[in-house]
């Protein structure tokens, strides 16, 4: 029997081990459904693109979107150690203050301000770039600033003269403007939170890991979660835990356990035979997403990476990373992006964009008709459309039907225009003029506003953020308290994206691993880090 039953060895389940762990009178078991992360490209930066699909995901689709003219999605989650940490493109952005401030003031999670939550990504972070009030220097996490491709200067230069200000750095408290992404590399390589927390952990006596092992059901007695039923090699077995049971899953995975181990909406649960074990009418609700929307360039020569693509660069590549630990194998290719205003009267930057110096490497973008191109994508940061996450079935095997709901709210569709219209802004200015050659996305026959929908209705595809589905809140409609607590259950919390009462202004996964790093202290009973000061 173990302390506490860690459930997904992923962004946050990977710190919550490692964390837990540090006490010796403690133990703790951590179980992944997936393999480890022995797969070599998880480990190269620029390997992010193999993983969209393969044996290292759930191999999910959304259920058919009607504001997308009833397409599906492809939709991608982690089964492997580390989570999104191990198959993401690294790019490491907090979002802004006003995100967490919301979190505390309108959906009343006491203690989860930005004062709050900003020592915790402190704690995190092995910044190798930034220092001062900002950042941390010593955490475990590898956060990088590495060496950006040329077309990449360029892009961040294009923006500039687009009227984006220079940013150098989008994690000190002000998004808006343009400039290099910090990614979670150290030293040439990806820094999972399997390789920055666990790996250095596993020695321990009191820590255990079990990957293959998926979790059918959380065993509840007497209103208590006193352990987990868990799958090893066709054979089922009760684990214990004697504290507590943490469920690390993802917000796709979470409320799939939950609502199998009749935790959820009483109504859906007994529509397919669950016994309900605890009524929570929250549980699989609030699903979203942020969703891209992407421009695509054809250039003019070989002046991306897309050169790449062939045998004879694809060795020179190598041969440059096995002797320095340098060049486009050590990128994470998505190097510079930037945040800016759709609507004007937000207070923050509402649109973010990232830059590749090639086209083909996002999921459902091909390549351009000269073979050489770039590509740049932008979405809503705070979309206003929610949907779900529900049981196809009572049967662990069967996927869950996901629907984000994109483009649901009008709103969400307009700013998505607004970011392909600035897109084209950045990508004819008079930086990028000896480069490209033309627009072949969505190509210049698309012009308006309409046909700009229609193009964003066509494309669009999610950004693998989702969130919100085991929504964390001080009111009794939440699935979680501010503490993390499944609501009328004792000795069960849920710890990861799918907590996030709304989604952060940027890429999710730093917000990840800050959540673990508090949850932490919550559930050891450490009491918080002092609030940051001005």
């Amino acid at each position: 029997m173990s302390d506490y039953i860690i459930v997904g060895g992923g962004s946050a389940g990977c710190i919550l081990a490692a964390r837990l762990s540090e006490d010796p009178d403690v133990s703790v078991t951590l179980l992944e459904a997936g393999p480890p992360d022995t797969d070599r490209y998880i480990h190269l930066p620029v390997g992010f693109f193999k993983m969209t699909s393969g044996p290292l995901i759930w191999g999910y689709d959304t259920a058919p979107g009607k504001a997308i003219d009833g397409r599906t999605m492809v939709y991608p989650q982690a089964r492997v150690l580390g989570g999104g940490s191990s198959i993401n493109a690294q790019v490491f952005t907090r979002g802004c203050p006003q995100d967490y401030d919301g979190w505390a003031a309108d959906d009343d999670c006491t203690g989860w301000s930005y004062a709050e939550v900003l020592p915790y990504f402190i704690r995190s972070e092995g910044n190798d770039t930034f220092a001062g009030r900002e950042h941390g220097i010593d955490g475990p996490l590898g956060v990088s600033s590495g060496a950006p491709h040329p077309l990449t200067r360029v892009f961040v230069k294009a923006a500039q003269q687009a009227g984006l200000p220079f940013r150098a750095d989008f994690n000190a408290g002000e998004q808006a403007g343009t400039g290099f992404y910090q990614t979670t590399t150290r030293q040439g390589k990806r820094s999972s939170t399997a390789v920055a927390y666990l790996k250095p952990a596993l020695g321990r006596r009191n820590l255990t890991l079990r990957t293959d092992a998926t979790v059918s059901r959380i065993v509840v007695e007497n209103g208590r979660a006193i352990g987990v039923e868990v799958i090893v090699k066709d054979r089922t077995e009760l684990l214990r835990a004697e504290r507590e049971v943490i469920v690390t899953a993802g917000a796709i995975g979470s409320p799939k356990l939950l609502m199998l181990s009749g935790i959820g909406p009483a109504a859906h649960l007994g529509a397919h035979g669950i016994k309900v074990v605890r009524d929570l009418a929250g549980v699989g609700q609030n699903l979203h997403d942020h969703m891209d929307v992407d421009v695509v360039a054809e250039l003019n020569g070989p002046h991306g990476i897309d050169r790449y693509k062939t045998k004879r660069w694809q060795a020179v590549a190598g041969l440059e990373y096995a002797l320095f630990g340098k060049g486009p194998v050590a990128s994470n290719i998505v190097e510079a992006g930037g945040f800016w205003w759709g609507d004007r009267a937000q207070k923050t930057p509402d649109i973010q964009f990232h830059f590749l110096p090639g086209a083909g490497v996002e999921e459902g973008i091909g390549s351009v008709p000269g073979g050489n191109g770039c590509t740049l994508n932008s979405y809503h940061v705070r979309p206003r459309s929610r949907g779900s996450v529900t049981l196809r079935s009572a049967d662990l095997r069967h996927a869950p039907v996901i629907d984000p709901n994109p483009f649901a709210e009008r709103y969400d569709l307009e700013r998505a225009i607004d970011g392909i219209e600035i897109s084209r802004e950045i990508l004819s200015q008079p930086a990028f003029s000896k480069y490209i050659s033309r627009e072949h996305l969505p190509g210049a026959a698309m012009q308006g506003r309409a046909a700009l929908e229609a193009f964003a209705r066509e494309h669009g595809r999610s950004a693998y953020h989702p969130v919100g589905s085991c929504r964390m809140g001080g009111d009794a409609g939440s699935v979680v308290d501010p503490e993390l607590r499944v609501r009328g259950l004792q000795g069960l919390r849920v710890c990861d994206s799918s907590v996030m009462p709304s989604i952060v202004s940027s890429n999710t996964n730093a917000a990840v691993i800050m959540i673990a790093e508090k949850a932490a202290d919550l559930i050891a009973g450490r009491g918080p880090l002092p609030a940051a000061t001005a």
